[in-house]
C-alpha cells in the first residue's frame, strides 16, 4: 500500500515513510498473491508480489478500471480511504485490510453497509517497509532493511473486508485469529442459484431447523446446492466450516450455531 500516513499516530515508532506493507504470511493466510487478480494500492518497487497485477501510484489505481479480484490495503488517510472502499464495493470482488475504525462516516457507509463479511484481526499487525528505513524507539535508531518488519505494531486494531461470498469464504478458512462476523446472511433458494458462503448457508441451515443437526443431516440439505455442485470435496468444506466457523461441536457429529 501505497501514500499512507503513519501506521496508528503517535503508538508507532517513528519513520521517515509513508508507505506500509501488508505482513507476508497475512496475505499467505488468504491463498498467496495467486489469489488476487489485482492489487490497486501496491507500492513501488515493492519485495514481493501482493496479486497477479499491480498499480502504483504511478498509474493511479483509484482511477484505473479493476477486473478480478481484488487485494485492496489502501492509504488510511480520512480524506480518501473511503473513496478505495467505495470503489471495492461497487466492484464486488475483493478483499480490504483496513483500520477497524468502526465508528467513522467511511466505515459504515463502504463496510458496515456493503461487506459480506469481517474478519476482526487479533492483536494488532507489525507492517513492513518497502525501502530500508531507520526507525526511532526509545531514543534509539532501528535499522529495517527493505521489505522487513517494523519495530512497533500498526497502533489500531485492523480488519479484513470482504466483498462477495467467495471473497467472505476466503476469511472464514483463512485460520488467521480473530473473530469472523458474516453481515450478510442470504436465503438458500438453489433453484435460482442464490448461494452465500459456506458459513452462511450452514448456519441458515441450522437457523431455520432450530435445533442442534447432525452432519449427515447437512450433507443431505446441502447436497444439492451450486456450491455443493462446484465443489468435488464439498464434503470437506463443510466438515471444515464447522470446525473453524462460528460452531460448536456437541459430540456424536451433532453441531449447532455457537453461542454468544
Amino acid at each position: 500500500m501505497s501514500n499512507r500516513k503513519g501506521i496508528g499516530g503517535h503508538h508507532s515508532a517513528r519513520a521517515n515513510t509513508e508507505v506500509w506493507l501488508t505482513p507476508p504470511d497475512l496475505l499467505q493466510a488468504l491463498g498467496g498473491p495467486e489469489t488476487f487478480a489485482l492489487d490497486p494500492c501496491a507500492a513501488l518497487g515493492q519485495p514481493w508480489p501482493t496479486a497477479r497485477a499491480h498499480f502504483t501510484i504511478e498509474d493511479d489505481g483509484l482511477a484505473q478500471p479493476w477486473q478480478g479480484r481484488v487485494w485492496l490495503n489502501p492509504p488510511y488517510t480520512s480524506g480518501v480511504i473511503g473513496k478505495w472502499l467505495g470503489k471495492l464495493a461497487t466492484h464486488g470482488d475483493g478483499i480490504a485490510l483496513t483500520f477497524a475504525r468502526t465508528e467513522t462516516e467511511a466505515f459504515h457507509r463502504t463496510v458496515w453497509e456493503q461487506c459480506d463479511a469481517l474478519l476482526f484481526l487479533e492483536g494488532r499487525l507489525f507492517f513492513h517497509v518497502a525501502e530500508a528505513q531507520t526507525f526511532n524507539q526509545g531514543g534509539r535508531d532501528i535499522f529495517v532493511p527493505k521489505g522487513g518488519r517494523a519495530p512497533a505494531n500498526g497502533g489500531a486494531p485492523s480488519v479484513l473486508c470482504a466483498y462477495g461470498a467467495d471473497c467472505a469464504d476466503i476469511l472464514a478458512e483463512s485460520g488467521l485469529k480473530g473473530s469472523f462476523v458474516p453481515l450478510r446472511l442470504r436465503v438458500l433458494t438453489f433453484g435460482f442459484e442464490t448461494v452465500g458462503t459456506w458459513v452462511e448457508e450452514v448456519l441458515a441451515l441450522i437457523a431455520g431447523r432450530n435445533e442442534p443437526v447432525t452432519l449427515d443431516w447437512l450433507y443431505r440439505k446441502l447436497a444439492g446446492s451450486p456450491k455443493a455442485r462446484r465443489n468435488p470435496n464439498w464434503k470437506a468444506k463443510v466438515r471444515q466450516t464447522l470446525q473453524r466457523g462460528p460452531f460448536e461441536a456437541l459430540g456424536g457429529g451433532v453441531w449447532q450455531a455457537a453461542t454468544l
